[in-house]
């Protein structure tokens, strides 16, 4: 087969990125409706709690099939699928500290450690954090829809305080899953985007020179904030140090550089896969 010419694959690649872009599109369409699904079956499940409350078993059951049919409409078209997605939360941690801060609060609470002083260091620590948390409520498809079936039989015998008590149950089942995302990260990784075209400029006036060498120092400060923070192993940092140094004296006097941006972008990659 012979080889595709440049041109032919330069000509390919707007059609590619149409493709990708319907392709997310379609699973964003499927994931809504996962989660639409599960936000039903669970407040069903709500819902045939309150009907016990009012002594209406034949609502309860109702709602509970209509539960039990919306998970296996979940079950049934994503067999591989553990958790199912109800809600997404953004939860933001930023600390306004600086480095030298947060060391001395660290030393503080290894002080309060060793004299015993538990809950005062743990005032003291849960503040140090710099931080996105996404948080994920799911429903457990491998138990939870079991856990709802199991009711069925509980009411229609009147069984109606087990069968609430079961409900109550299954619906504590629910799993919170948090991904971190640590600020400083973020915003060194930001800051040496924005030093990157600058960098390529051979020709950088007085100022961009300045704005350079700021944005330089600002992701070096960002990183050692991520390090004394435990947003990754200490060695791991020490590449993107040496990184940032390197970068420095090559664009000292008005010279260029783009291959160590380039390094830097892959640890990134390499760090947050880490996190």
């Amino acid at each position: 087969m012979a080889a595709e010419s440049p041109q032919a694959k330069a000509e390919a690649q707007p059609q590619k990125e149409a493709v990708q872009q319907q392709v997310d599109k379609r699973a964003a369409g499927e994931r809504e409706k996962i989660i639409q699904e599960a936000i039903a079956a669970v407040s069903r499940t709500s819902k045939a709690i309150r009907a016990l409350d009012r002594g209406d078993k034949d609502q309860a059951l109702e709602e509970l099939a209509t539960a039990i049919g919306k998970l296996e409409l979940i079950t049934t078209a994503y067999p591989e699928l553990a958790l199912a997605p109800l809600d997404v939360q953004l939860v933001t941690h930023d600390l306004a500290g600086s480095v030298e801060e947060v060391e001395k609060a660290i030393a503080k609470a290894r002080d309060l450690l060793d004299d015993g002083r538990v809950q005062d260091a743990r005032l003291l620590l849960r503040d140090l954090a710099s931080e996105v948390v996404i948080r994920t409520v799911n429903v457990p498809l491998a138990t939870y829809p079991d856990a709802i079936k199991a009711v069925v039989p509980l009411i229609k015998d009147g069984k109606v305080k087990e069968a609430k008590a079961a409900l109550a149950t299954a619906l504590s089942t629910l799993v919170v899953v948090d991904h971190v995302i640590p600020l400083p990260v973020l915003r060194a990784e930001a800051a040496l985007a924005d030093a990157k075209a600058l960098a390529a400029n051979a020709k950088r006036k007085p100022e961009e020179a300045k704005k350079l060498a700021d944005l330089l120092a600002a992701a070096r400060t960002q990183l050692e904030l991520a390090e004394v923070l435990g947003y990754g192993e200490k060695d791991a940092f020490k590449p993107f140090y040496d990184d940032i140094a390197a970068i420095e004296k090559a664009t000292k006097g008005g010279g260029t550089e783009q291959g160590l941006f380039d390094s830097l972008k892959k640890r990134f990659e390499e760090l947050k896969k880490k996190l």
